[in-house]
């Protein structure tokens, strides 16, 4: 089995607990191991989750000359991806700062720095590429080339484009046109997963679909199968923060997908991670084996 392509963001994230929301205004709280930082971002938190799922993985990001980078180089040495082709090119690490209460609900703030403005050498991504059987392309600009290039490597693209509620979106249409698995959230459709499903089939022909619907678990829908269908979200634990579901969602079925080919046993396997995941505060915490995976989609089989 060949290497997956991880290409996204990575940033420094930072949670704060809350008591509720709306936050009432006091001038100081002390939250007291309530504030953490870890290493974060949704190309970081895919790569984790899936070398700790087994998986070999070719990480591409960019980070920053400064501090923060340096803890990131350290990061990715402790979680056993490589950091290669991760570029310190950026005068500071991107970061983000998020709220969440004790039901799980969060509120996100993030601040790419200059990322958005930034290239990433298209020769390194031709070389990791050539590599892997699998391309995982986070919707970040430096990535937006490299559909193409994909593309004419007959690699297939696996990405989530996390919010949306546009067909015609101008950030995201190249990504949706182009993946052949294409997650994202239900949080902003405009009408029901299904009929959104149908849409996007209709309009880019996409072989797999999955639709994220929070505490109710997933939409997945197969075009070569006419499947389209709901899978019920499963308990393994207490929920502390949501922060990362999508990510761990996405990353259980890229795996087990990439592996099998098997979407229908992917998304089972995938609702299981993310119910597990998000027992933990960090976005890129909390993540399963795959034997300890296999021991909960056991324990949780209806």
């Amino acid at each position: 089995m060949r290497k997956i392509l991880v290409s996204g963001l990575i940033n420094i994230e930072t949670t704060l607990k809350v008591d509720a929301f709306p936050v009432t205004y006091e001038p100081v709280r002390y939250p007291f191991w309530g504030v953490n930082s870890t290493v974060s971002g949704v190309g970081y938190n895919v790569a984790k989750a899936l070398t700790v799922l087994g998986d070999t993985v070719c990480f591409l990001s960019l980070v920053g000359r400064d501090l923060l980078g340096q803890g990131v180089a350290q990061a990715l040495l402790e979680a056993r991806i490589s950091p290669v082709h991760v570029l310190p090119q950026l005068a500071q690490t991107a970061q983000s700062v998020i709220l969440y209460e004790p039901s799980g609900r969060r509120q996100i703030h993030v601040d790419l720095k200059d990322i958005q403005e930034r290239v990433y050498p298209a020769e390194l991504f031709d070389s990791a590429l050539a590599e892997c059987d699998l391309a995982v392309l986070c919707n970040i600009n430096f990535n937006r080339p490299f559909l193409a290039r994909a593309q004419r490597a007959g690699v297939p693209i696996a990405t989530d484009v996390h919010t949306i509620y546009d067909l015609d979106d101008a950030y995201n249409r190249d990504f949706m046109a182009a993946a052949h698995v294409l997650f994202m959230s239900n949080e902003k459709l405009p009408c029901a997963p299904e009929e959104w499903a149908r849409r996007l089939q209709e309009r880019f022909g996409t072989a797999v679909i999955v639709i994220g619907l929070g505490a109710e678990g997933a939409l997945l829908a197969v075009k070569e199968d006419g499947f389209m269908g709901r899978v019920t979200a499963v308990a393994t634990r207490p929920v502390v923060n949501t922060i990362g579901a999508g990510d761990a969602l996405f990353s259980a079925f890229v795996h087990h997908y990439n592996q099998t080919g098997d979407p229908y046993a992917a998304i089972r396997q995938a609702v299981v991670f993310a119910s597990y995941k998000i027992g933990e505060t960090g976005a890129a915490q909390g993540f399963l084996t795959a034997v300890e995976l296999a021991d909960w989609v056991a324990r949780t089989a209806v």
